[in-house]
């Protein structure tokens, strides 16, 4: 299977799914990981157009740890907008490229404003990419793929429908979030944060709700049109 994880900015997809991603490329699917946004303004010190650079190559660092193929689409922070058409066909044509199975992508109600404009952008995008008549630059894709949303961050009104066992992969999360360095410094001075100890609170507390010892919760977005039958292969 060909599995899209999207994230808002580089760092999203690691802190909520990567020991689901790292459990999925080691069984032999693929994974593709998309940061919507550049990260450019995450930071108190780095200027944007320095950052956007580090960040991509933190992002390429943390995908080459599992051998995932990485891209981006270029928004800046906080200039990404749902109802706007530039944004829509940009989304559409990431679905149309990767043609995946499975999307993973941020819940409705999460915590910033560009994280839950992604999140009605890949939902609106993968039905969209399979209209034929919505011209973009690529071809349409033949199905709309299964949508799962992960976790918000600290699992606020998050109730899981699905539970992955990350336990055998949760050292690789770690390692691939350490690769954003820019944003430990970030998490820290902005929300006042320990990423890495707060990724494994969380991880934590979703185990032991799994009976694990370290979990990923997940939500499988369940309306007509969905390949709801399409299993999560881990």
């Amino acid at each position: 299977m060909i599995v899209l994880a999207v994230g808002a900015h580089p760092d999203d997809i690691e802190i909520s799914c990567a020991g689901t991603l790292a459990k999925l490329k080691k069984a032999g699917h693929e994974v593709v990981i998309c940061h919507a946004c550049t990260g450019d303004k995450g930071h108190y010190v780095i200027p944007p157009d320095e950052l956007r650079v580090i960040r991509a190559e933190e992002a390429r660092q943390a995908g080459a740890v599992i051998g995932s193929r990485v891209l981006s689409l270029g928004f800046p922070d906080c200039e990404i907008f749902s109802d706007n058409m530039e944004s829509r066909v940009r989304f559409v044509d990431l679905i149309r490229e990767v043609r995946p199975d499975i999307v993973i992508t941020h819940a409705p109600n999460d915590y910033m404003p560009d994280h839950v404009a992604v999140s009605k952008l890949v939902f609106d995008a993968t039905f969209v990419a399979t209209v034929p008549s919505f011209k973009t630059g690529r071809p349409a894709a033949e199905k709309i793929p299964a949508l799962f949303f992960m976790d918000n961050l600290s699992g606020l009104d998050f109730q899981p429908t699905l539970y992955v066992d990350v336990t055998d992969t949760f050292g690789t999360k770690i390692e691939m979030l350490k690769k954003h360095q820019s944003q430990l410094v970030w998490l820290k001075e902005h929300d006042n944060v320990d990423i890495v100890d707060f990724v494994t609170c969380l991880g934590k507390m979703r185990g032991i709700q799994a009976g694990v010892a370290y979990a990923e919760g997940f939500i499988r977005h369940t309306v007509w049109t969905r390949p709801n039958a399409t299993p999560f292969p881990v």
